[in-house]
């Protein structure tokens, strides 16, 4: 027996409704990366291992801020790529070039997961970062 096509476009509907978004294959949600601030000369973008000089702000998705760069008016200095930051950011940085400014918007898997960062990040948190990078050192090749 075959469906009507009404019955088909409803099932896909309420499928469509009923799906978590931006899930991945394992059926985690997404690391989501929004470009804000493009710059027109890029010679070198980010990749593992450079030691990035990052502004940011960092805030719940209930719009409370948990912390920001900007309110200690000093950059976050890290090495990329080396879990010395959330996985988040050391996914969501790749690529970027200095100047530049992206909206990170992290999974609690890529955050801090169900522990959180008490007290301020509650377990389970999806964080929402404003970032710019303000420099790239290079670290050269052995």
């Amino acid at each position: 027996m075959q469906a009507s096509p009404g019955a088909t476009l409803l099932a896909l509907a309420l499928w469509a409704l009923c799906s978590p978004p931006a899930l991945g294959t394992e059926g985690k949600r997404k690391l989501q990366i929004g470009v804000k601030k493009r710059v027109d000369h890029c010679p070198i973008k980010s990749h593992k291992g450079d030691v990035l000089h990052m502004h940011y702000s960092g805030k719940l998705e209930d719009g409370t801020e948990f912390d920001s760069s900007l309110a200690r008016d000093q950059p976050f200095i890290f090495s990329l790529g080396t879990g010395q930051v959330i996985k988040g950011w050391d996914q969501g940085l790749l690529g970027m070039c200095e100047g530049e400014k992206r909206k990170l918007v992290i999974p609690s898997e890529l955050g801090y997961g169900d522990r959180g960062a008490p007290p301020k990040i509650p377990g389970g948190a999806t964080l929402i970062f404003e970032v710019e990078l303000l420099k790239i050192e290079r670290q050269q090749e052995l």
